[in-house]
Parts: C-alpha cells; structure tokens; sequence
C-alpha cells in the first residue's frame, strides 16, 4: 500500500469540485435539444482528442499496465454516471444528488468488510456528519417520494463507491491520464449503445430538457457543442484531479472530502443564476466542510 497524503488529495478535490460544479450548473442547456446518450458520446470524442493532444505534448503514458483491472474501474463508474444522469430525467434532482452521495457510507462499508480496512471512530464519524449536511443542503424535497424508482440513485451511489474503492485498490500504480481515457471511453461505449438503440427502437420523446433520456440522436446546435465541449475540458481537468486524489489517500478518506462539490455548486447557482441558499442550507454547508476537516486534520496528526 503506498503512502496516503491525505492533505494533498483534499487540495486537489477542492479544484475538482470547483470545476465540476461550475460545468454542471449548464446541462440543463444541454439536456434541453439533445439526448443522455449523444450528450456522452459527444462529450467522450471532445475528451478523448484533448487527452491525446495533451498525452502526446506531455509524454503520458495511456497504455495500461493491468488492461483488466483498467476497464473494470472504467465500466463500473460509466455506469454509476449513466445511471446518475438517466435518473435526473424522471426524478427531482434533490433526490438524486442525496442517492448519488450514499457513496461514502458505501466505501466506509466496502472499505472494511471487502478489504480489512480499520475505520476509526473519527472517519464514521465525519461520514455521519457530512451526510446529515448533504440532506439539510438538499432540504426536505431530498427525502419525500421514495419508491422502487428512487433506488436507481442509491444505485448509482454503490457503484460509484465501488469504483473509487477500484482506483486505489486495483488501479494505483497506474496513471491518472489511463484512468481518465478509461473513463471517458466507457461513457462513450454507453452512449453509442444508448443511440443505436434508439435508433432501432425510437422512443416518444417529450420537448425540451423533459425528453434527455429518451431523446436518440438529432443534429443539436453551436449551443450544444459548445457547452459538451466545456464540459469535456473540465471534466477532463477535475475528474482527472479526482482520480488522483483517490490515488494517493483511501477511499474512504476521499469519499467525504468529496462533499465539496455540493457547496461548490451551490456556490457556482449563486454567481451563475442567482439562486439563494437558505438558513437551513447554509448550515448544512457548515456540516460538510467540518467533515471535511476532521478528517484532513486527522490524517495530518496521523502522518505527523
């Protein structure tokens, strides 16, 4: 096991959260005239062309070193985002973003009964607090409504964890830029998939962002692409920054620093749109950044 640096990878999460939650508070723009499926088949053409211009100027190394291993951690977390995203066409997005962040309590579980890891009490601790702080940022909305479709959220949350638990225990020892190419050429996969189905068996497809799930491919325009492109550089950037992140700290420690992005796309709402947070949100806001910091404050005693 390498040596964990958990102060650096809570560095590098505060950027990706930063950068994905800016780029997310504009699918709506996307969702609104093309579908789920051309959106990541798309955004993983963008992605792929960046990286390789980016790996051929750098030098990075894009072959696996444990092919297997590689594309197992790549399908489980395109599944975990396909699901994410296909959910947010028929439930609230409160109720998705709540499922979505199972995934810590997901990695503290994984963590210990599939690989041994000792949890400490400050680390269950901090997943229980940060949790709570997801939901008062979510309000009330985030818990009403559950039914068999509101699993597809928790769903993906499991899947998620599973694939950051993948990262560190399978993936270490290979580079960031393999894991990101990995990555986006699993969404890709899905997304192609999802279009050649829908173009043999096309769906009726409701207006505007409504129809993102079952909307096949359509000739979207300048808007679309520009938007899918800011969204594969900064996907590239952040998740690239993630992947790292869970490299070099455990999963379950970088799990709960990654409830910044919640703050961080509130915080983008406000700048962006304008939208307020209330008492109760702003609270839970507090909540989160003290999960965050009880267990980089914790690492850092541990390291010293």
């Amino acid at each position: 096991m390498s040596h964990d640096r958990t102060l650096a990878a809570a560095g590098l999460i505060c950027v990706y959260a930063l950068l994905i939650g800016f780029t997310d508070n504009y699918v709506h723009l996307v969702a609104a005239e093309a579908g789920l499926w051309q959106f990541h088949a798309t955004r993983t053409a963008m992605a792929l062309v960046l990286l390789m211009a980016a790996a051929a100027l750098m030098r990075w190394r894009l072959r696996p070193l444990r092919l297997k291993a590689v594309v197992g951690r790549s399908v489980i977390h395109g599944i975990a985002m396909v699901i994410y995203f296909g959910a947010l066409a028929f439930l609230p997005v409160a109720l998705v973003a709540a499922g979505l962040f199972t995934a810590p309590i997901f990695v503290l579980l994984i963590s210990r009964f599939a690989y041994g890891h000792q949890i400490g009490p400050v680390r269950v601790a901090a997943v229980a607090i940060g949790f709570v702080g997801v939901l008062l940022v979510l309000g009330p909305e985030a818990l009403a409504g559950a039914s068999l479709a509101a699993v597809l959220p928790v769903l993906a949350g499991l899947m998620y964890a599973m694939g950051n638990i993948a990262t560190r225990e399978w993936c270490a020892e290979e580079t960031a830029p393999t894991l990101l190419a990995g990555f986006f050429a699993a969404l890709g996969g899905i997304g192609l998939i999802g279009m050649a189905a829908l173009w043999l068996w096309p769906l009726p497809v409701p207006e505007g962002a409504a129809g993102f799930l079952q909307r096949g491919a359509v000739w979207p325009s300048a808007t679309f692409y520009f938007w899918v492109f800011v969204q594969a550089a900064g996907s590239l950037a952040g998740v690239g920054m993630m992947i790292r992140a869970y490299q070099i700290t455990e999963a379950s420690r970088a799990s709960v620093l990654e409830y910044a992005i919640l703050p961080a796309s509130a915080a983008w709402s406000y700048l962006i749109w304008g939208q307020r947070l209330s008492v109760t949100q702003m609270a839970g806001m507090a909540l989160i950044v003290s999960a965050g910091a009880m267990i980089a404050l914790r690492a850092r005693a541990q390291e010293a």
